[in-house]
């Protein structure tokens, strides 16, 4: 007598199969997230590749397109780095040096007593503030350690920058074909159709979705450095140029950059702090209910509630990265499951035709 029947049998061995290839995902996963962003990549050039390979420079030649497009767009960085590259690596250096000094302030207390005499606190209030900061220093440490760990880890994986440029170009050129190709195989119509909408649906989402996050990114570091500037914020141009950065993770990238603005006027001990976190404030509801709209249109259709706590999720799993691919995932969760009950709803419809008897 058989210890397991065929069903449990067929049960056990998808278990085995789910839990290899989870074990396998885990392994690799540091280059299924450098294909990951090479996909995001080719996504964002994918308009521009088409307009040249169409037009008179391109003569019809995808591959031409690729190598004019990664041209133009070198020599674009190129400008940008060459104009304003010098002024923020002077000001990112200049931040580094005093960073030491402004937290050695922070901890002694002496950046209360300069910042409560500035906005006219009065000793008590000045005396528990620097308590509190005096017998809350581990969280400062903490922080400190846990951001160091993080710019170490971004260093470490510098080849990144490199290998998601190159790993784009074949998407770009063989990405489509790929896909079609896959969709192809399937035997059942149905299935096809099925992954048709939704490559389709994927296409639309992501291209909407990564140009638009460059576009409020490109947006926010325009209006932060300049703001900073005419309001003459210590270290205005880098702190601009991060927290305009940081607008390209969702939700989480705007707060961190908001904290870290405030948090190095606060260092220095600036005095328009107040401005600074009320402009940041209202700069926050201009993008996330004006601007953003209009940017990213309906594309990637996601609930904002839904949005936040795929965010969260995504920094539970994978910290930052996690945070930027949590809304792509959710909203391929959502196109998959909203495309599988319209494929169920003509399915049941067309049962229901051939059920139904023929008037005579």
């Amino acid at each position: 007598m058989p210890i397991f029947d065929s069903r449990t049998a067929r049960a056990l061995a998808t278990v085995v199969v789910f839990v290899v290839v989870g074990w396998f995902v885990y392994e690799v996963r540091s280059t299924l997230i450098v294909l990951l962003f090479s996909i995001f990549f080719a996504y964002l050039l994918e308009p521009l590749v088409l307009r040249i390979e169409h037009s008179r420079m391109g003569r019809n030649s995808r591959g031409l397109a690729i190598l004019e497009t990664y041209l133009l767009c070198g020599g674009a960085l190129a400008l940008v780095l060459l104009a304003i590259g010098p002024r923020v690596a002077d000001d990112a250096r200049k931040l580094i040096q005093s960073m030491p000094s402004l937290l050695d302030r922070v901890a002694s207390g002496k950046i209360v007593w300069q910042f409560g005499s500035r906005h006219g606190w009065s000793y008590e209030t000045q005396l528990r503030i620097e308590h509190f900061i005096a017998s809350h220093s581990y969280v400062l440490e903490n922080f400190t350690s846990r951001v160091g760990a993080g710019v170490a880890n971004v260093l470490k994986n510098l080849l990144w920058f490199v290998l998601v440029p190159i790993l784009a170009i074949f998407f770009l050129k063989e990405g489509r074909r790929f896909a079609q190709d896959a969709i192809a195989n399937l035997h059942h119509e149905s299935q096809r159709r099925f992954l048709r909408r939704v490559a389709q649906d994927l296409d639309e989402m992501l291209a909407s979705f990564i140009g638009a996050q460059l576009l409020l990114s490109g947006i926010a570091t325009v209006v932060y450095t300049s703001f900073f500037w005419l309001m003459h914020l210590p270290y205005g141009l880098v702190l601009g140029v991060m927290a305009g950065m940081l607008e390209f993770i969702p939700v989480v990238g705007p707060l961190t950059g908001a904290a870290l603005v405030l948090s190095v006027g606060f260092l220095v001990a600036y005095p328009h702090i107040l401005w600074v976190a009320l402009f940041l404030g209202i700069w926050r509801l201009v993008q996330d209910y004006l601007i953003v709209p209009r940017v990213m249109g309906n594309k990637v259709k996601l609930h904002p509630l839904a949005a936040i706590i795929a965010a969260l999720m995504g920094n539970e799993i994978g910290g930052v990265i996690g945070v930027y691919l949590s809304i792509p995932v959710a909203a391929t969760l959502r196109i998959l499951w909203v495309r599988w009950q319209h494929s169920r709803l003509r399915q049941e419809t067309l049962a229901e035709r051939k059920e139904r008897p023929i008037a005579v």
